[in-house]
């Protein structure tokens, strides 16, 4: 099994928009955005967020099997984070250490810019909770009924890993 995990560049936003949908499709409580709303946007929708964010993809054999996102904060008081978002395998991959990868692509381009690295998980996904504590994400908060999909609230937890100093 050939594992790769690179920076999607617009060249791949047909690939990042069908296995996003999937994502969508197939974990709703998972992501904040929906199925819907994400089916209607035109394929310059995907290239802008591939421009706008640092959107790693994770690659098994040579097909796009899943992505995470990582932004930097911007407000000087806060410059310190990073937030890890969007983190979808798809249920093939799962186990493969493909997901262990993509984080540590993360993690890898992170270091040196930020200290802190936040993620958010739903609450009863306890595969993701085991995972992320494996990769050094500490519990720090929680919110009860943070989001609300047909009428069901899914609490989520909030996690950090710190990465050290940032340096001078």
């Amino acid at each position: 099994m050939d594992i790769e995990v690179r920076g999607l560049t617009e060249d791949d936003a047909e690939i990042f928009r069908a296995i996003r949908l999937e994502a969508l499709e197939r974990h709703p409580e998972t992501f904040q955005a929906t199925y819907e709303s994400a089916a209607d946007l035109h394929l310059d929708a995907f290239k802008q967020r591939l421009r706008q964010y640092a959107l790693f993809g994770g690659f098994l054999d040579g097909k796009l099997r899943g992505f995470v996102g990582f932004y930097p904060l911007k407000n000087p008081k806060i410059s310190h984070k990073g937030i890890m978002w969007g983190m979808y395998v798809a249920e093939e991959a799962r186990g493969t250490g493909l997901a262990k990868a993509m984080v540590e692509a993360v993690v890898d381009s992170a270091r040196g810019k930020v200290e802190q690295i936040l993620i958010s998980v739903i609450a009863d996904n306890e595969r993701a909770k085991r995972f992320y504590e494996k990769m050094g994400f500490e519990r720090y908060g929680f919110e009860r009924r943070a989001l609300k999909i047909e009428g069901r609230y899914y609490d989520e937890e909030f996690r950090v890993r710190f990465l050290g100093e940032k340096p001078a």
